[in-house]
């Protein structure tokens, strides 16, 4: 099954096309890694997929519903001066289906520790956002994602800044909840993390989308040498267009 997919879908932004033409469906149960050069409509089209951007032609196609849709943005989105401490913004993940101000009961809070031990942050619960580390933060991103039980989740870049042992972490529960029926959409620039995680592949470049298997690009790129692990942003002849 699809819950999300593009219809030849055109965006603009600021009256410039960004995107256009872009068709494809991401399955349930499947990571799609999303990449492409900087500018070339990757937050655009993430915005899109959440109901943010009002598409200039075509249509977004997206049953999941709205509660049970998360993006989790780069940490620079981030306010770190927020006096909010890790507990409290896991706990913030309940808002979409049980509301802000309706106040938590005990199946809330233990799911919450719950968790933050799935995530090794327990020891975290009271700590401020402003002192914890990249990976520390990112887990607790995270965490305030499986709060809401997201069924379609958008990631723009998780693994950026965060240590080795997090990235491990994150990529673990990320897989699980695929494995559990979720739609994982993540913006992804480095090759060693897409052969390990991706599923599927759409890459965006001069203004148009095109899929590819994760096999192909690894293939293609297979003699690169192993310290430049970026991620290609051109298409290589292989890749096929239309949907996964």
């Amino acid at each position: 099954m699809a819950r999300l997919q593009l219809e030849d879908l055109q965006l603009a932004r600021g009256g410039q096309t960004v995107l256009e033409h872009l068709d494809g469906r991401f399955m349930d149960g499947a990571i799609t890694a999303l990449i492409g050069a900087n500018g070339a409509g990757k937050s655009t089209l993430i915005q899109a997929m959440m109901g943010m951007l009002r598409p200039v032609a075509g249509k977004v196609h997206c049953e999941v519903p709205k509660e049970r849709r998360a993006w989790l943005p780069q940490q620079l989105a981030l306010d770190l001066t927020f006096p909010m401490s890790v507990e409290e913004l896991i706990m913030t993940g309940s808002w979409p289906s049980h509301g802000a101000f309706t106040g938590y009961c005990a199946a809330h809070y233990r799911r919450g520790r719950e968790i933050m031990a799935r995530l090794g942050i327990s020891h975290l619960a009271h700590r401020p956002l402003g002192e914890l580390s990249g990976g520390q933060r990112q887990r607790a991103l995270l965490g305030r994602t499986l709060m809401q039980e997201a069924e379609l989740l958008l990631l723009d870049e998780p693994f950026a800044n965060v240590d080795v042992e997090t990235v491990d972490v994150l990529m673990n529960v990320l897989r699980e909840m695929a494995d559990n029926g979720a739609t994982l959409i993540v913006v992804l620039h480095d090759m060693e993390q897409l052969s390990r995680l991706a599923d599927d592949v759409l890459i965006l470049s001069g203004g148009h989308g095109r899929w590819a298997s994760p096999e192909s690009l690894l293939e293609r790129y297979a003699g690169q040498p192993p310290k430049a692990p970026r991620l290609p942003l051109t298409f290589p002849d292989t890749f096929h267009a239309g949907t996964a």
